[in-house]
């Protein structure tokens, strides 16, 4: 349920927030996220909403390559071999949410925020999310969103974030 105004998020972000939060209560579902790029936002937008607590479980910010091996039990050498920033990943960050956590549902985001960083073959922008549900094979989205700005491209993280959750949830055979 929305109340007030936000001053962190769009309304429209909210309100797609609060439907994927709608959606994991229909189900009786909990959600854990994984962020590096987004640095924490993404659990910051699911919570701006009221009953949140009901559903969301707990995040990892994972911001550095460590964390990401020492917290969700991402392999060093995969980082190494193909990049923090890529499908590989962000599936082992989901994947190592739901061994972390006991929750239904993880959510996972790499990118390359800007303005610095970017490559050729990795530009700024490029952005991998992950969906992980238990019993599911994850989902993995790579968005370009090509170089709109840090901010930008963070809050085009959440929108994405948010759809590719929802997509998984209906995808997912009924309860």
């Amino acid at each position: 349920m929305l109340h007030g105004m936000s001053m962190l998020f769009s309304s429209e972000l909210l309100s797609h927030a609060s439907a994927l939060l709608d959606d994991l209560k229909q189900r009786d579902f909990t959600i854990a996220t994984a962020e590096s790029c987004t640095g924490g936002l993404l659990m910051g937008l699911l919570t701006e909403i009221s009953g949140a607590s009901a559903v969301v479980e707990r995040g990892f910010i994972t911001y550095s390559n460590a964390a990401k091996s020492e917290m969700l039990g991402v392999d060093p050498e995969l980082i190494v071999s193909v990049g923090a920033v890529s499908e590989d990943v962000a599936r082992a960050m989901a994947e190592g949410v739901l061994d972390a956590a006991p929750v239904d549902l993880a959510l996972s985001v790499t990118g390359i925020a800007g303005p610095d960083g970017g490559s050729a073959e990795k530009p700024v922008g490029l952005v991998y999310l992950g969906a992980a549900m238990r019993g599911s094979a994850p989902v993995v989205r790579e968005c370009r969103f090509g170089n709109i700005g840090r901010t930008e491209i963070r809050l085009a993280s959440l929108r994405e974030a948010v759809a590719l959750a929802r997509g998984a949830m209906s995808s997912a055979p009924p309860v």
